[in-house]
């Protein structure tokens, strides 16, 4: 989009592309400028909003198309016919059963035997720390030569955390643009969690580095576009 005749887009690549050919820049440094070509993105493509392509109040659209009429269609509100909604279903792959007997204390006086169950699903969510630890094998020769199982690729340390918490902490910080002190107080509450701002900017800078490449190559492509 422009603003005041400004490229914004034409001008974020240029930069990128001028911060990609510099060497002797820190690593940190350069994801620090990448949050804020992030940043100056978002906020130029918010002009650009309206109660049409955001969830921007149309009250507070002054550009907005006025009706004449609070129902001109003259449809109900709500579902119309054929409309597909988003009723939930029932899951097939579930992950625990409770089974509730009836209460024959409360019931009259006979005999009961049983005829299957009524069965309702709750779906809920669970923000929980899950820890694998991988135990390598260890064999002993008759020699006393001792060959242990090698571990998954990236499993180096002692304690280290996986791949799915870095990735879920880096977008909070690059696509929610949550502040360093809000994701440690999200990580620390919720999840019982203690994780350092420290730990949050290693973890843009080392999602980066792995981006590295890949950026590389779109920005080419988008010069010879």
């Amino acid at each position: 989009m422009q603003i005041e005749h400004i490229d914004i887009n034409e001008t974020v690549a240029k930069a990128r592309a001028m911060l990609a050919q510099e060497k002797n820049i820190s690593m940190g440094f350069k994801a620090a400028i990448e949050v804020l070509f992030v940043i100056i993105t978002l906020l130029s493509n918010r002009f650009n909003l309206n109660s049409k392509n955001s969830s921007k109040p149309p009250s507070s659209d002054p550009n907005r198309e006025k009706q004449s009429q609070k129902n001109a269609s003259g449809k109900k509100p709500g579902g119309q016919p054929g409309h597909n909604g988003a009723n939930l279903k029932p899951v097939a792959n579930l992950d625990k059963v409770q089974f509730i007997a009836v209460d024959k204390t409360a019931l009259p006086k006979g005999k009961y035997h049983e005829n299957g169950y009524d069965a309702r699903q709750v779906i809920d969510i669970r923000i929980s720390r899950y820890v694998v630890e991988y135990r390598a094998q260890i064999l002993v020769d008759k020699q006393g030569n001792k060959f242990t199982a090698p571990f998954p690729e990236g499993v180096v340390r002692p304690v280290q955390y996986g791949s799915e918490l870095k990735a879920h902490v880096v977008y909070l910080s690059q696509f929610q643009l949550l502040p360093y002190n809000r994701i440690n107080d999200y990580f620390a509450k919720e999840i019982n969690l203690p994780l350092s701002m420290g730990s949050v900017y290693n973890f843009n800078a080392e999602a980066y580095k792995a981006l590295e490449e890949f950026a590389a190559i779109v920005l080419c492509t988008t010069a010879f576009h």
